[in-house]
């Protein structure tokens, strides 16, 4: 196979070959930051602000070339125009078809100028992608993302032909009219169809076509610059249509909804129900804490399962948290605390939302995988805020026989009920993927091919599908040290996925596990504090929690909407951090009385600038984080899922601990560790600021 740049030389118009990109030395700068990195003699921040003024010189030379070569035929163009209007009343068939013949010529030389572009534009796509798999960050969106929407961007020249397609505009109106100047004078605007067919206008359309194709990713980067995947098609996109089942998507989210609800239902009633076991109230951090220890392991075992099938680990966890939720009921009449526990051990081993994930990843067509992304979100959210509400209205208590129902037991009953509802739906309705089903089911269906690289293929391609596969071997054949495959593989444990994690996406990491620890203190000893403090009925700890999860849909559209546009991310990230860190300062109990406006207010804002941190340390973590731990087992979603468990089974385990020197030394003593993280958490990321982009 013939190298890229070797086909690009070859594509080359000679006269017009300086003002290329220059491909072969962009490829030798790829390397020798490569080399440089590897011994240390730069870092990441150098390499990238470096490559980004190497490129913006590049596209300047195309772009100033491609204006100058616009303008000549734009008056190439204006001449012919003016002759054709002075000579409008008296043409001549001959004059007529010598006018033809210098629109052909000119719609000749604005081929060549597209093909200019394409080139140009298939050579700035290899550069990005090469830049991508060589050093494991996504420096595309960050490139895309800064220059595309850039007032003053000369990036949007390369793939926004108006100028290009303006001219293309005047050689088929003007052709147009010359074919036609017998007296129909019909404009070619009033028409869907430009009905005058000519060669070069075919050829000028096709090639117009060919690079919209050639740009389209850019477009898209631009607008979507986050964790999807970019926009560029290719054949795995079409067989990811086929694997899509929308009630199968659907059940996916409700299974996110329910476990949210099942994680937060039993906040408000959790002290008592310890209580009227026989022990302590602040043993409720263990009894709230017992869910994420297991998801620690759960997540690991499901996004391992999540390889082979999606359905038959959806089902093993509604069984599981079926018993669990039965066990965590049943604990009230046999008097256990053992058995509580157990309960909500099983129900979080019973967490599939490494699945959920995993499945919105694989299964979801990229045009819907927005959508679907936000529904995860959505989902959660409601869930976090149905969760307590939902404890608001079993303040019952009654008997069946032996079995006891009431506000500690009844969340219980409630979860297990809804589980078993939608272990029923999920066996008749979910349909599993195309490539988890057997071979027998599969023929004559779809022949794929998984090629060695990870690609999955049909053995028949269309035209632009195999232009797009022999664009990908091109790239293998440029990597001739192998070094590109080996950054495609998926990290198959944990050392190598460490390994992989650069000081920047440990911060990230550490980040998170900051914000979700100073959420699980506000959440988790809300009922307690409430208690101790101001007397508040479970009632009002169910609203009061409610109402905090209510805030997460709101915050996030604002961030995403208004704010976003308005500052870099990474201004974001170190703003929230600090505001987190107000809201803990203010939460401590000093000389003053506590009162409700200070617990409230204090915690709202905790919650709500720990929640603005979530999504923009995503945001920034998917970026900063290898190509190689967006697949397979160990991959990024599950790094972040794990910092953020440890972090709630650490922040229960404190509210446990500390209940042991009292009630009312728990406050301060509970956010002493969350101010420490989050003060840490601010420091490291001050030093990490130049490298987050």
């Amino acid at each position: 196979m013939v190298a890229f740049g070797k086909k690009l030389r070859e594509s080359q118009i000679p006269e017009w070959r300086e003002h290329y990109i220059n491909y072969k030395l962009m490829k030798k700068k790829v390397n020798r930051y490569t080399q440089q990195i590897e011994i240390g003699t730069q870092n990441d921040y150098y390499v990238l602000r470096d490559f980004s003024r190497l490129l913006d010189i590049q596209i300047e030379k195309i772009v100033l070339f491609l204006l100058e070569q616009q303008g000549l035929l734009a008056m190439r163009l204006s001449s012919l125009g003016e002759e054709q209007d002075a000579l409008s009343q008296q043409l001549t068939e001959t004059k007529v078809v010598e006018l033809q013949e210098q629109y052909r010529a000119a719609g000749q030389d604005l081929l060549r100028l597209l093909a200019f572009v394409e080139i140009n534009a298939i050579g700035l796509r290899k550069i990005l992608k090469k830049f991508d798999k060589r050093f494991g960050y996504k420096f595309t969106d960050y490139y895309v993302k800064t220059r595309a929407n850039h007032p003053h961007s000369q990036l949007k020249q390369v793939f926004k032909q108006v100028g290009i397609v303006a001219v293309a505009g005047a050689i088929f109106r003007n052709l147009a009219e010359l074919e036609d100047h017998k007296g129909n004078y019909i404009s070619m605007y009033d028409q869907l169809d430009l009905s005058y067919q000519d060669p070069v206008i075919d050829s000028i359309k096709a090639a117009l076509n060919r690079l919209s194709n050639s740009t389209n990713f850019l477009q898209f980067l631009g607008k979507h610059a986050m964790l999807l995947e970019d926009g560029l098609s290719d054949p795995a996109e079409n067989y990811v249509d086929q694997r899509y089942h929308f009630m199968s998507l659907l059940l996916n989210l409700v299974n996110t909804f329910l476990y949210m609800v099942n994680t937060y239902i039993i906040v408000p009633t959790a002290d008592n129900y310890t209580i009227s076991l026989g022990a302590a109230a602040t043993v409720c951090g263990i009894v709230i804490g017992a869910m994420p220890v297991a998801q620690v392991f759960s997540s690991v075992y499901f996004s391992s399962w999540s390889n082979r099938s999606y359905m038959q680990p959806l089902v093993f966890s509604s069984i599981i948290l079926v018993l669990g939720n039965t066990l965590y009921a049943l604990a009230y009449d046999l008097k256990s605390i053992t058995i509580l526990l157990i309960g909500r051990l099983f129900c979080g081993l019973g967490s599939a939302r490494a699945v959920n994930r995993r499945y919105i990843t694989d299964c979801v067509p990229l045009k819907l995988r927005m959508k679907a992304s936000a529904g995860f979100v959505s989902a959660s959210a409601l869930g976090m805020a149905c969760g307590p509400a939902l404890a608001c209205i079993f303040r019952r208590n009654f008997k069946i026989s032996s079995i006891t129902f009431n506000e500690d037991t009844l969340p219980g009953w409630a979860m297990a009920l809804a589980w078993l509802i939608f272990l029923v739906w999920l066996c008749i309705c979910f349909k599993e993927p195309l490539s988890f089903m057997p071979s027998e089911a599969n023929r004559g269906k779809t022949a794929i091919l998984i090629l060695e690289n990870g690609c999955t293929q049909p053995l028949l391609l269309n035209k632009d599908a195999k232009q797009e596969c022999a664009d990908q071997e091109c790239d293998d054949d440029d990597d001739n040290d192998g070094h590109s495959k080996k950054n495609r593989k998926p990290v198959n444990s944990i050392i190598s996925a460490y390994k992989l994690l650069t000081p920047s996406v440990k911060v990230q990491l550490f980040v998170y596990f900051m914000l979700k620890y100073a959420m699980e203190i506000v959440l988790a000893e809300s009922s307690i504090i409430t208690g101790y403090y101001f007397v508040w009925s479970t009632t009002n700890v169910a609203v009061f929690l409610a109402c905090l999860g209510l805030t997460v849909l709101p915050v996030n559209i604002i961030v995403g909407s208004y704010l976003s546009n308005l500052f870099e991310e990474r201004q974001l990230l170190l703003a929230s951090e600090i505001m987190v860190c107000i809201g803990i300062i203010l939460s401590f109990h000093t000389l003053i009385p506590y009162s409700v406006p200070q617990y409230v207010c204090s915690a709202l804002i905790t919650f709500l600038s720990a929640e603005i941190l979530e999504g923009v340390n995503l945001s920034l973590l998917s970026r900063v984080m290898s190509s190689r731990l967006s697949r397979g087992t160990f991959n990024g979603g599950l790094l972040s899922t794990e910092a953020g468990t440890i972090a709630r089974v650490i922040a229960d385990g404190t509210i446990t601990l500390s209940g042991y020197l009292g009630e009312s030394k728990l406050l301060n003593i509970t956010l002493l560790p969350s101010l420490f993280i989050c003060v840490y958490a601010i420091i490291a990321t001050c030093f990490t600021y130049n490298s987050l982009y």
